[in-house]
């Protein structure tokens, strides 16, 4: 282990023993010339890192995913949230239309629905990632079986070979810390969770969880429980 390593790995530590703010803002003040960026796709989790980070970096890209199969729901709530706290929003697109893709490669969702999100989701997001040093999620690790071993920071390498530095700051929270703030900071959620919904995707691939006990389990139908994006993420070390 080199020295480089070992500093790593000592932040690491360090960092896993810190409150979702203290993360936040521990990392942007080691690193205060590193572009930073958030994905969002406007969950409760999503909406809370957000706020945190506003505190130090008002206009930090928020990066959406716009897959063109999201819920009506989602789209008025993510614009009327952009107009109310002036949002730095970036609506990433994938290279094809809904109607270009259903066209040339059929329905996706149904019949493929990794390489849907491979095409929709996670080559958009990984393109758009290249120009930022810090990308900050809402992640958890009682989310799914999937993400039980994430961390509050962890490094992503990008298929152009690049590395950024991935913040989690939620990671150890339960699902009652994330409402327990939410009601604390009055902040707004989406309204697909009073009807409910616990993890909140691309209409046609999200139902009501089977098993309440794992949020994601309402996702494409059980086939499975990511949609690649966080497949790739290693810890420091």
């Amino acid at each position: 282990m080199n020295e480089m390593q070992i500093q790593r790995q000592g932040e690491q530590q360090e960092l896993e023993q810190c409150g979702a703010e203290q993360v936040g803002s521990a990392i942007l003040r080691a690193r205060p010339n590193s572009a930073a960026c958030i994905t969002c796709s406007f969950q409760a989790e999503g909406i809370i890192v957000l706020h945190m980070l506003r505190k130090w970096l008002p206009r930090i890209p928020v990066l959406f995913l716009d897959t063109g199969y999201h819920f009506p729901e989602t789209l008025e709530f993510r614009d009327r949230l952009a107009r109310d706290w002036n949002l730095n929003l970036v609506n990433l697109t994938p290279v094809k239309s809904v109607g270009q893709q259903e066209t040339e490669l059929g329905v996706l969702y149904q019949d493929d629905p990794a390489r849907c999100c491979q095409l929709r989701k996670v080559e958009p997001l990984m393109r758009a990632l290249d120009a930022y040093k810090i990308w900050f999620t809402g992640l958890r690790r009682e989310q799914s079986p999937t993400r039980r071993n994430l961390r509050k920071t962890e490094r992503h390498r990008l298929p152009s070979g690049r590395e950024v530095l991935k913040v989690n700051p939620l990671a150890d929270w339960t699902w009652a810390d994330v409402w327990e703030y939410t009601s604390a900071n009055r902040l707004p959620y989406l309204p697909q969770y009073d009807r409910g919904y616990l993890s909140i995707g691309c209409e046609p691939c999200t139902v009501l969880p089977a098993d309440p006990g794992n949020p994601r389990s309402g996702r494409w139908e059980g086939k499975k429980l990511e949609c690649g994006i966080h497949t790739f993420s290693e810890i420091w070390q």
